[in-house]
């Protein structure tokens, strides 16, 4: 005789890698934990686009100018260096690209950025960022979970979690080519988490994004009503389960996986074909030309799932290298990272602009911290990985637009001014959603966990 766990597994094949990965979840119990969920507080943005660029962009080189960095090169840093640093590095070396001011705000951005640059006056500049860990893996899950050193939650997973989803064929938080190295998975993962709160990957690091789909979407085998009624009696079966059985709410979210998984076979393949698109939203992400094609690919799809209702959508530049991570070949390394980004990013924040969807979508652009401003490698063209001070910056969902908020010190290496930790960003992240970020919390083990652990503060200076 079939048991239920049997029939489970033998009707599982066709239902999609995410209702796959769901099931296997022992978590969540609600009738549908996706369901759109009131915010503490009325909210400034309703949706996140994150735009991650692995590992460290050079904030002195991008978009914090430094003339005493510029009339100082070759010299001696004349402040300590941090007691715990990534590897040794020399003197000051000067940004080989140059600065221009623009907009009406005037912020100064590299000529690496041109096209980004022409959006200053949209931009709200974080420049007193700053974390704790200066290697790869553990400033990832620092600034995607608010852990280094325990599996936590992503801030998709905790968005997703406060806020649920607005379109009830799509999951609330997707990761497009996210990075499978420096924590991969645990860095849109769950953990304790119910399971529907994590986040769908949709190809990897490694593929060009052109070639990713979501697996096994379709059913070939089955019409969408032999489905329905496969699932409808499951679901009856489980019904009578449920009655005295405390485990019954595992089971529960697996058949609520399945439910997803089956409205997902209509309007994830919709929102993934960008055949529709016009020519000319095509060429502004820059898919008209092969070294923009790639993220430009990955920036519109963010933009479909984001007008679509997916809560929080992350983007990653990376490959199977780590893209930003210049300790030799700046010169190179850098211009050739830029010049893969600028334009997807400009088109973005373009056509969310044009579209009337900046308003209420928060656009995040981070690495995972900055760069020294001392030397280092053998030629002298390179430089170490620096989580004392970085830039980040945001756009729309309820920022003062062509603000700069924050600073480092004069040659660019810890936060000075109005210093945000990564807890207390955050803490803002989760504010401009309509969320309390010690409010935002879920039992587990005994104990209550938040995002932000037992720190953060909103910088509501930032706020339009």
């Amino acid at each position: 005789m079939m048991t239920r766990r049997d029939m489970l597994q033998q009707t599982s094949l066709g239902f999609g890698s995410l209702a796959l990965t769901s099931m296997l979840q022992e978590e969540a119990h609600a009738e549908d934990p996706l369901a759109p969920k009131q915010p503490h507080f009325q909210p400034k943005a309703k949706r996140v686009i994150f735009l991650f660029m692995k590992g460290g962009p050079s904030h002195m080189d991008t978009f914090e100018y430094k003339p005493l960095l510029q009339r100082d090169h070759g010299k001696p840093l004349p402040f300590d260096k941090p007691r715990v640093t990534f590897a040794d590095t020399g003197n000051l070396l000067a940004s080989p690209w140059k600065f221009k001011q623009h907009g009406q705000c005037g912020h100064h951005v590299s000529e690496l950025f041109p096209h980004v640059a022409r959006h200053v006056d949209d931009i709200c500049f974080l420049q007193g960022c700053h974390g704790t860990n200066p290697a790869h893996g553990g400033a990832l899950l620092k600034l995607h979970t608010g852990a280094s050193n325990f599996v936590r939650p992503s801030m998709g997973s905790w968005v997703s979690y406060g806020l649920g989803s607005e379109n009830a064929n799509l999951p609330g938080f997707i990761t497009i080519c996210p990075t499978l190295a420096h924590g991969g998975v645990l860095n849109w993962g769950s953990a304790f988490l119910p399971a529907p709160y994590q986040g769908m990957p949709i190809g990897n690091a490694s593929l060009p994004s052109k070639d990713v789909k979501v697996r096994h979407i379709g059913n070939p085998k089955w019409t969408s009503g032999q489905q329905r009624v496969q699932l409808d009696f499951l679901k009856q079966l489980n019904r009578g389960h449920q009655v005295g059985n405390t485990e019954a709410g595992v089971l529960e979210d697996r058949i609520n996986s399945f439910e997803l998984a089956y409205r997902m076979q209509t309007a994830m393949p919709e929102v993934q074909d960008i055949s529709g698109e016009t020519e000319a939203t095509r060429n502004l992400y820059g898919l008209d030309e092969s070294v923009t094609e790639d993220f430009g690919r990955q920036c519109l799809m963010a933009r479909r799932f984001s007008e679509r209702g997916v809560r929080f959508v992350q983007v990653t530049h990376s490959d199977s290298k780590v893209q930003w991570d210049q300790h030799g070949n700046l010169r190179k390394g850098h211009a050739e990272k830029a010049s893969e980004v600028d334009k997807p990013i400009a088109g973005l924040l373009k056509d969310l602009k044009a579209r009337g969807l900046l308003d209420d979508t928060l656009v995040m652009w981070s690495g995972e911290f900055g760069r020294t401003p001392t030397v280092q490698g053998k030629g002298m063209d390179g430089r170490d990985h620096n989580p004392y001070g970085f830039t980040m910056w945001l756009a729309g969902g309820g920022v003062k637009p062509g603000f700069k908020y924050g600073a480092t010190d004069d040659y660019g290496f810890y936060a000075v001014r109005d210093k945000m930790h990564i807890h207390d960003f955050h803490a803002t992240l989760l504010a401009l959603l309509g969320m309390d970020h010690e409010k935002l919390t879920y039992r587990h083990a005994g104990d209550e966990f938040r995002l932000t652990v037992v720190f953060g503060n909103v910088a509501k200076e930032i706020f339009a």
